[in-house]
């Protein structure tokens, strides 16, 4: 059951506590909050429970999300900006039509994850096991997928102009009609 957050800038000003290590501190609970349009740029949420969040359309440019559990989270259409989500678990989330340009997923698990006209340009995958994730129009062009675990996966049509996939696992991975103009 998703619920309503009215005290949001307390929550988090508590957590920035938390993160400094101060008594008074505690980790943002966040669990199945709906955070809809919410402008969370900028915030560290480093380590903060977010399962079963909605996040549907919010702002989340450069915001620090390493180490925070987000499982079944609804990040679609939402604006990753820029945010960093290194090692992350994010199996199964729904990131449909959002925008991730230049975020850093480095190690990140994204199987199953749902990234249907996501815009993935510039973003740092190193490392990210992408296995199971529909990546249908989704735009991969100048990403760094070196090291990353692509196996199996429909990459027909998908933009990877200019992106980086070095060293990538990309057995049985169908790259038909996949732009690769300047891949390496």
């Amino acid at each position: 059951m998703v619920e309503k957050i009215k005290d949001i800038d307390d929550i988090l000003q508590t957590h920035g506590k938390w993160l400094r290590g101060a008594e008074d501190g505690k980790r943002a609970n966040l669990r199945n909050a709906d955070l809809r349009e919410v402008d969370l740029r900028e915030v560290d949420l480093r380590g903060a429970d977010l399962n079963g969040a909605t996040l549907c359309e919010a702002n989340l440019q450069w915001a620090n999300l390493n180490g925070a559990t987000l499982c079944g989270v609804d990040l679609a259409g939402a604006n990753l900006h820029g945010a960093t989500l290194c090692g992350v678990d994010l199996r199964g989330v729904d990131l449909r039509n959002a925008k991730l340009h230049e975020a850093n997923l480095q190690w990140a698990t994204l199987c199953g994850a749902k990234l249907a006209g996501a815009d993935l340009s510039e973003v740092d995958l190193r490392g990210a096991d992408l296995r199971l994730t529909d990546l249908n129009d989704a735009d991969l062009g100048g990403a760094n997928l070196q090291w990353a675990n692509l196996n199996g996966v429909d990459l027909s049509g998908v933009d990877l102009e200019g992106a980086n996939l070095r060293d990538a696992k990309l057995t049985g991975a169908d790259l038909s009609g996949a732009k690769l103009t300047g891949a390496d």
